[in-house]
């Protein structure tokens, strides 16, 4: 287990894990900001007023290990974690550190935290999941599972979802920590789960997308594809839009089962969807941005990033965001057309784990292997 120091005016209370912000709301109507792709069904989605001409830094914090994880936003503060272990707190209008949370033996921090009612819920590399208060940074409950957890929780009502590299989805009581059910699948789990209608979506290394009743992990049904999912599933209208790494793209539906239609994008998908009123936009690791028909599959455009792409696309007032990797890009296109709008040098992006971007309240905010974290605004 890690021992976390926090360091706000005073040096000194022991911590487990990270700790994130505060919104008092319910996960099915949670801060975009505060929870993993933006909501409980993980469309990717930001409601926030977009930034359509080239933006200007509003600030940037310096960190000087890589930064992969997705930041997360509430209450006036934005968190994001760094490869040396260490969290830290940043007060959205000025860049300025609040606090920072450091680990005794600097393992990185991936899982992006669930915040619901006061309470930050989120997995640690030392194979444990995580309730914190977050005003204070107390634990409220520790559960262990068999191997470490790199999935982002998922909170709706009293019950709390992930999964870990130990094979299992798990359902948690939220007050209590104590295990409610545990699927087991037959392949790590590092993909996050979604939730719509009392279902429990999530990809496995099995190959495999589960569906799993909510309320007693029943499963309901799986597709399997060819190869390893390690993305999210996304889900709107009655459809689950995943990727697998056997290079295709599949819509899957989420009553039966039954695949829809599927798109090769002719690389393996690490990225998880971002999903719009008619299209749904998803990145290979090849490199390329693909605008799909969210009913046929049919190409509508593509988008060449350049570099081999792990960020996931999101979605704000009609306008696309996506990070190259290697080249560090930030790219915002008009999500009907394509249309470039403007790029952003961000700095060295790096591989597997980077940051996406997320936008709320006009202020977009991604981490960077180089420079940090950014707070992007529209210029003058």
């Amino acid at each position: 287990m890690y021992s976390w120091i926090k360091r706000l005016s005073v040096i000194g209370t022991s911590l487990i894990l990270l700790i994130v912000g505060n919104p008092l709301l319910h996960a099915q109507d949670e801060s975009p900001g505060a929870v993993f792709r933006g909501d409980a069904s993980h469309t990717g989605v930001y409601q926030s007023l977009a930034i359509r001409q080239g933006p200007i830094l509003r600030w940037q914090f310096a960190i000087p290990r890589p930064v992969r994880p997705t930041p997360a936003l509430a209450d006036g503060l934005v968190y994001v974690g760094s490869e040396a272990g260490i969290l830290y707190a940043v007060d959205t209008d000025t860049g300025e550190e609040v606090w920072r949370l450091e680990t005794q033996g600097g393992q990185p921090i991936v899982s992006t935290p669930t915040i619901v009612d006061g309470v930050l819920y989120v997995g640690g590399l030392d194979k444990h999941v995580y309730a914190l208060d977050t005003q204070t940074g107390d634990q409220i409950w520790a559960f262990e599972t068999a191997n470490q957890v790199y999935a982002s929780p998922l909170v709706v009502g009293e019950t709390l979802y992930i999964g870990s590299l130990d094979q299992n989805v798990y359902a948690l009581e939220t007050t209590t920590g104590e295990e409610i059910w545990r699927y087991e699948t037959g392949g790590q789990v590092w993909s996050s789960p979604a939730w719509v209608d009392s279902i429990v979506y999530i990809g496995s290394h099995d190959d495999s997308l589960y569906a799993l009743n909510a309320e007693s992990g029943a499963e309901i049904w799986r597709f399997t594809t060819q190869d390893n999912i390690d993305a999210s599933p996304a889900i709107m209208d009655g459809t689950v839009y995943i990727g697998s790494q056997d290079g295709n793209f599949y819509a899957i539906d989420t009553e039966t089962g039954l695949e829809k239609w599927r798109f090769g994008l002719g690389s393996g998908v690490y990225a998880s969807a971002a999903l719009g009123d008619k299209r749904v936009y998803i990145t290979g690791i090849g490199g390329t941005l693909h605008a799909l028909n969210v009913k046929t599959g049919t190409s509508l455009w593509q988008f060449e990033l350049g570099s081999p792409a792990y960020s996931s696309p999101s979605l704000a007032d009609g306008v696309l965001y996506v990070a190259s990797e290697l080249g560090g890009l930030l790219h915002a296109l008009d999500a009907s057309t394509g249309e470039a709008l403007w790029n952003y040098q961000t700095g060295r992006q790096g591989d597997f784990r980077s940051s996406s971007p997320i936008l709320v309240d006009g202020i977009l905010y991604i981490g960077s292997n180089s420079e940090g974290l950014l707070a992007l605004e529209a210029g003058q």
